[in-house]
């Protein structure tokens, strides 16, 4: 009797059939530890602004502080001493980083009057970003608290997460200059919290904190016995003539790591060339520091060319200096910004004393908002101009969202122009009063 005919199986050399693996294929999930991270300078509304430029539309980004693009370079002497050393910067260097590097990272931090900084305390990475994550990794387990403020620079509260803590955000009050709520601060303390971030100068508001103001930090955190996390990536980027305050300076007995690069002071992101400085009273942070040693040596060391610009960044002509001066081209920029934004109505902003931002306010009664993000994602729509949205800087209502103001002022003006176009707009739409 004829046998059937049977589907012959090819078996591929693990000794499976193709059948059988394909029907064993499980999805492949991202690690739970990502569920509550976020990063919306990069996320989803720049995902559509990128198809759209795929379709031949041009898209005005005023959604990150990369200066280059507008035309803010990195000083000339920087890109030939990275140059000039390309040929000794094929290995690795110490895990910490370059010794002149560190030299002159430990002599600005004197400058600065960073207390008990040695060159063991100068930890050399690529970019801050990877510095705050490792910062975090080696300080956190399951459960534990960190203050973080809200607005804030959203790698903060996503580098928590990862590391498996909560970030728990406390008030930077509008009505205040943008400045950290104290009373906010103290009530969300509690046995779980073990550090409190800074950002000063602030991303987005552009905020820069009083030696007052800081004191008053410090001394919760001396209280509380919590770690300061000190980001200053902007602690050049000063308007008039705004003077900026370490708060590991005020801080001699408490341990602060305090963090800065090359990539806002130097207009040099790309060369992602950061530090951490740790300083104050470290003996009772030692485990934590061999932890943080260990992941740096993980890593083996930051990119080695770029480090060689350092020195002669920190040592040389401040370029910065006449861009955010009066008359300056940041200076200019800012307060044409400033003034285009909060000429529409139902727009209000305080003006920064720092960094590269606006973080204009939308009235809620002009522009009744609900979604800041489907918000943003129509502005892109309409009119080709792509900004972030106040909730992905984790703030509390959807009523704000940050500009960066690196454009030259002939693109600012049609940007903005744009922007007021758009909410002309949504105001007939919702109907709301002026």
């Amino acid at each position: 009797m004829k046998q059937p005919h049977r589907q012959r199986k090819t078996v591929p050399s693990g000794g499976r059939p193709e059948t059988e693996v394909a029907a064993a294929m499980q999805p492949v999930h991202k690690s739970q530890k990502l569920s509550n991270v976020c990063y919306d300078i990069r996320g989803p509304v720049l995902e559509h602004a990128k198809k759209m430029e795929d379709e031949g539309h041009r898209i005005i980004k005023l959604n990150i502080g990369n200066p280059a693009p507008f035309g803010f370079f990195a000083p000339d002497e920087l890109i030939e001493d990275v140059i000039a050393n390309l040929p000794a910067a094929s290995g690795y260097s110490d895990s910490k980083g370059l010794f002149a590097a560190r030299k002159a990272i430990m002599h600005y931090a004197q400058q600065k009057h960073l207390p008990n900084v040695a060159m063991d305390d100068i930890i050399v990475g690529n970019g801050v970003s990877e510095l705050i994550v490792m910062a975090m990794q080696a300080l956190l387990d399951n459960g534990d608290e960190v203050l973080v403020p809200a607005p804030d620079y959203p790698l903060w509260t996503a580098a928590v997460s990862l590391a498996g803590g909560r970030a728990v955000h406390y008030v930077c009050d509008e009505e205040q200059g943008w400045f950290p709520s104290i009373d906010d601060i103290r009530a969300k303390i509690t046995p779980s919290t073990r550090a409190i971030v800074i950002i000063n100068p602030n991303n987005p508001t552009g905020a820069v904190y009083p030696p007052e103001l800081l004191q008053q930090i410090v001394e919760v955190a001396r209280q509380h016995q919590l770690i300061i996390y000190a980001d200053e990536i902007y602690d050049k980027v000063l308007y008039d003539e705004v003077k900026h305050t370490s708060i590991a300076s005020l801080a001699p007995d408490l341990f602060v790591v305090t963090f800065n690069g090359l990539s806002k002071n130097y207009r040099a992101c790309g060369y992602r060339a950061g530090w951490m400085i740790l300083s104050g009273e470290k003996k009772h942070a030692k485990d934590y520091i061999e932890g943080l040693n260990m992941l740096a040596s993980m890593r083996l060391c930051a990119n080695v060319p770029s480090q060689h610009a350092i020195q002669t960044a920190l040592g040389g002509y401040q370029s910065i200096d006449d861009l955010v001066a009066p008359g300056g081209r940041l200076a200019r920029q800012r307060d044409l910004a400033h003034k285009l934004l909060t000429d529409i109505p139902g727009v209000s902003c305080t003006k920064p004393q720092g960094a590269l931002y606006l973080f204009p306010k939308l009235d809620p009664k002009v522009y009744p908002i609900a979604d800041d993000q489907q918000f943003i994602l129509e502005l892109l729509q309409q009119e080709k101009v792509l900004l972030v949205q106040g909730s992905g800087f984790n703030w509390i209502a959807p009523d704000h969202f940050r500009v960066v103001f690196l454009p030259n002022s002939d693109d600012l003006i049609e940007a903005i122009g744009r922007i007021a176009r758009f909410l002309e707009s949504y105001r007939k739409r919702h109907g709301a009063a002026e």
